[in-house]
This record gives structure tokens, sequence and C-alpha cells, in this order.
């Protein structure tokens, strides 16, 4: 394939346009607010993100190069077709849920990071080890949309596929280290727009190309292939709900998502946030689902592409730019690519302002250097934006299991994060004993369930399980699912366990070596007023700092304050006894 240089030239201009317009957010980040909560305005952007800017910004973080990459992908593989392409339901769902539930609790409380909770109630130390999925979720993340990028762009323009990469990485740390959320959101815009438009302009070149049959007719009829449609095998049914509950419920705490609904200007914007870009990812899938139909429906040696098929050259998973350089005009496949690496920028700069912004906050300052100045602050995110995008593109570059890393960070993500979310906004009394317990007890039982894309044999054989190609047994039972409860159980028991026996007395008051029972003050556990230093926020719509001492279970089971928004929180007497 020869080297386009109109593709180049394409890719340029769109690469130059997102550069000025993240510039441009940065200007405006710099002459928002005061100087003194500088940090806070490159974390949340002021906390004055709008609906319109708003929606678009969480809309485009969810529809990522993998987001439309995947689906299409997973509508063309035979045997899976639509009935697989679990994205576009379980996300939007995800983003439902997070309105309904998760997103009026903790902007109310005026949290700055998805953290601030956990390091609240369990201290700083729990603090620093739920941001070890965190960090591992965000990173793998956007090494994997990198990679894909490369190997995008590297099909229609011919352009070496790590050249591809570094200058993608390059303007996506750029922007993000000049102007924080505010860049994010606002390029977010910009190429979300590109991704709709330029989608939907190749769709129909690619359905009225003599090579493609009628989609409708291979929804259900066996053509080329299985139909599009897809099925779901009994055997697998457990298989499928697993993955949909990892989606559902797993894409609720990333700070990605979290820093969109910190930086609404009210609790009851978050929601709308939330409801906002569940639809919008259920609009932008629209195109993708119809370009894997249409790979589907295609006689591939009726097209320059020849023989044998994508699948067979085991290129399924780049259906997409295979469609928008095959089945349609060279400028439209140029414009196709554009949205394709809008795609993924759109979702690669959040994850590394995500990162660097748990870490700047939570490791950093509350852990470290909790007098540190609003300057320092700063210069701590900018530098870790940069550390963490050339990680981020080293393991693109290097990594040959990008994949399977970012799979098993994501379901750690839905394993550990997803429980101790729960038991810190809505189970009261939960403690640091339950909530290092239910971690590892997580842990344990994710990695011992073995996972195919690293070549990880299993420890526990579910039943159901059988082995694959590469003699890896594959597990059809649903065991992340029992991992994430079995965590949130075990911090549930394990919690109000330690609860009893310090406070009958069984064990001595010195073996609280956590505090986290018996000390009704500690430094382990975050000071309100460090949590929490902008104006606009009332100390006292913070939940208490330490747990409750309540005498029966039942008034301590249900934390009750996270579905009251009212400012009728506990005083802040508990901590100012002594």
């Amino acid at each position: 394939m020869a080297f386009h240089v109109e593709g180049l030239v394409a890719i340029v201009v769109f690469y130059l346009a997102i550069l000025a317009v993240g510039i441009w957010a940065a200007w405006k980040t710099k002459n928002t607010g005061s100087e003194g909560d500088r940090s806070e305005a490159i974390i949340v952007g002021g906390r004055d993100i709008g609906l319109l800017v708003g929606g678009f910004t969480m809309t485009a973080t969810w529809v990522g190069g993998g987001y439309i990459n995947g689906t299409a992908e997973a509508v063309y593989v035979p045997g899976y077709g639509l009935a697989w392409a679990q994205a576009p339901i379980g996300y939007s769902l995800s983003l439902v849920l997070g309105g309904l539930f998760f997103a009026k609790p903790m902007r109310s409380k005026g949290y700055v990071t998805m953290l601030d909770p956990f390091q609240q109630l369990y201290g700083k130390r729990m603090g620093g080890l739920l941001f070890i999925p965190a960090l591992m979720g965000e990173m793998f993340w956007a090494a994997a949309i990198f990679s894909a990028l490369g190997a995008t762009i590297s099909v229609i323009v011919d352009l070496n596929v790590n050249i591809s990469v570094i200058i993608s990485a390059l303007i996506a740390t750029m922007y993000t280290l000049v102007g924080g959320l505010y860049s994010v959101a606002y390029t977010d815009v910009v190429q979300l727009f590109c991704i709709f438009l330029g989608l939907w302009i190749s769709v129909p070149f690619a359905l009225s190309h003599p090579a493609v049959t009628d989609i409708g007719f291979t929804a259900v009829h066996q053509v080329h292939q299985e139909p599009w449609l897809g099925s779901i095998n009994s055997l697998d049914i457990y298989t499928w709900l697993d993955n949909f509950l990892l989606l559902t419920l797993g894409g609720i705490p990333w700070q990605a998502y979290f820093q969109r609904v910190l930086s609404s200007s009210s609790a009851t914007y978050a929601q709308v946030l939330s409801f906002l870009a569940a639809f919008g990812c259920l609009v932008m899938a629209l195109p993708a689902v119809l370009i894997g139909a249409i790979g589907a429906s295609t006689a591939w040696n009726e097209t320059g592409y020849g023989v044998p098929d994508p699948m067979s050259n085991k290129e399924a998973d780049m259906i997409l730019p295979i469609v928008l350089q095959y089945l349609c005009p060279v400028y439209i496949s140029f414009f196709g690519l554009g949205a394709v690496s809008a795609a993924v920028m759109s979702s690669a700069d959040s994850s590394i302002l995500s990162a660097s912004s748990m870490f700047a906050r939570n490791i950093y300052q509350l852990s470290f250097r909790q007098n540190a100045s609003d300057r320092e602050i700063v210069w701590v995110m900018r530098i870790t934006v940069f550390l963490f995008g050339a990680s981020a593109t080293a393991m693109a570059l290097l990594a040959s299991s990008v994949y399977g890393l970012w799979y098993l960070s994501s379901d750690l993500v839905y394993i550990i994060i997803f429980p101790q979310l729960l038991c810190v906004l809505f189970v009261k009394g939960t403690n640091t004993y339950g909530a290092i317990a239910g971690y590892l007890f997580g842990l344990v039982l994710r990695i011992t369930g073995g996972e195919p894309y690293l070549y990880l044999q299993p420890l526990i054989y579910y039943p159901g399980c059988y082995p694959d190609e590469n003699n890896i047994y594959i597990q059809r039972f649903p065991f992340k699912t029992l991992a994430m409860l079995t965590s949130f159980f075990t911090n549930i028991i394990v919690s109000y366990l330690a609860k009893y026996l310090f406070e009958s007395g069984i064990l001595p008051p010195k073996l609280d070596f956590l505090d986290a029972v018996v000390a009704r003050y500690s430094r382990e556990h975050m000071d309100k007023a460090t949590l929490v230093k902008s104006d606009n926020i009332v100390l006292n719509e913070l939940a208490p700092v330490n747990p409750r001492h309540s005498l029966t279970l039942s008034s301590t089971f249900t934390n009750k304050e996270a579905f009251n928004y009212v400012d009728s929180s506990p005083e802040l007497s508990n901590t100012e006894d002594n």
C-alpha cells in the first residue's frame, strides 16, 4: 500500500485544530478562579462545567477508540454478532445507575476526586491501596487505545505504527498538561462532533459498495458468514451475564467519570450529565454497529482487500478501518480516520488527567504533603501528566498484551473498587479492617480465576471451565461477579466483627493498630478542612471522619445520610471532643 500524503495532511490538520482548542481552553483555565485554587480548576474545572460541555465530555470519555472499534468488531465476528456487543448498553446503563445513585452523594459532599471518601473514612493508607487498581485501569486503558490508534492509522495511511502512537500521545499529553479538565472538556466537544460526522458520512458509501449484501438480509440469513445479529449459546449465558455486569457496575468507579460529576456546578447537574451521556453513548454506537454489520455482509474477494477475509487474516479487531479503507472513497476514508483518532484522544486524555489528579491530590497532598501550596500541587500534576502519558505510550509500543493487562485491571476496578464504593457511600459502620479484608479476598479470587489474554492459567477451576486452543482454561462460571460480591460482604462482616471485638472488650484497645474502631481521632484519618478547602463547600455537609459507634445492627447497617441530601448531617462535635 502506498504512502498517502492526503491522509497525512488531513490528520495533521485535525491534530492542529485539536491542539489549538486545547490551548485556548488552557488560557480559559488560567483566567478562571483565584490563584489559590488553581489545582482545583485543573482537576474539576472550577466546578462550573455546564450541561452542554459536560454532556459532551462525559460522552466522549466513554465513546473512545475501544468503544468504537470494539463494537464494530463484536458485530462482525462470526458466532458473536450484535448479541455480544455489550458495551453500548452496558456503559449506558452504567451512566444511568451512576446518575441515579452515585453522582448526587459524591457531588453534594464536595469531593475533588473519587478517592476522597475512601481516605476520609478508611484513612490514607487504604486510599493508597485503592489508588493502585484505579491507576492500573486508567494507564492500561490509555495504552490500549493508543495501540489501537497506531494500528488504525497504519491501515489507512500506511504510516509507521510507532510514529502514529508517539505523535498522538504527544498531542493529547500536551493540551492536558497545560489546561487540565478545561482542555480535556472543550477538545472533547470537537472530537465528539468529528466522531459523529466522520462515521455517519462513511456509512452510506460503505453500504452502497457493490460487494456489500443488504445488511437487513444478512442479519438473519447466512450469506458470507453467520448472521450478524448473533446469538447466545446456553452454555455461555453466565459468561455473558458476568461480562455485562462488569461493564454496567464496573463502569461506575472510574475517576474519569467522577471527574465530570465533581466538575458540575450542582449535584442535580451531575445527575443530568450522566443521563445525557447515557443517551449519547447509545447514539454514538449506531454507526459502529452498522460498520460491523457491513463487514459481515461483504464479499471481500470482490474488493481490494482480496482473500482471505479479515477474520481469516486475524484482523477482525481492525474491521472498522478496513471497511473505511476498502469500501469507501479515499477522501471519505481519511475523514473516517479523523473520527477514529478523535475517539482515541478523547479517552486517552481523560485517563491521563484522571491518574495524575488522583496521584497529586490523594497520594502526594493528602498522604505526604498536607501543607503543600497550590502551586506545588499544580506542578506535581503537570509532572505526573507527562510521566503517565509517557508510560502509557511506552506500554503501547512495547507491551505485546496491552489489552490483556487492561482487561485484568478493569476487572480489578469492578471487583475491588466498586464494592468499596458501595460500602463507603451506603453502608454505615464499615471500617479499615473490613476494607483491607475485602480488598484482599477480591484480589485473590480474581487472580486465581486466570486470564486467557495473559496466558494465566487458573488455580481455581469453576464448574463449566474448558481449555482453549492454547490449553488455557476458560471460565464459564461468573467468577468475577462472585469475587465482587465476596469482597463486598467480606468488608461488611469483618468490619462489624472488628467493631464488636473491640467495643465489647474481647480485644484490648492497643490492638486497634489502624485506629479504625477504638480511637476517636487519629492523624491517619483525613481532616475535613484538609479534604475540602473550597469556599463553596459547607464543611458540615461531609460525613463524619471516623466510623460512628452505634448500639444496634439495624441502626448502623444502612447509611441513610447517603440518600438524604439536606444540610442535616451530623455536626463536627464528635471529632472536636478531644
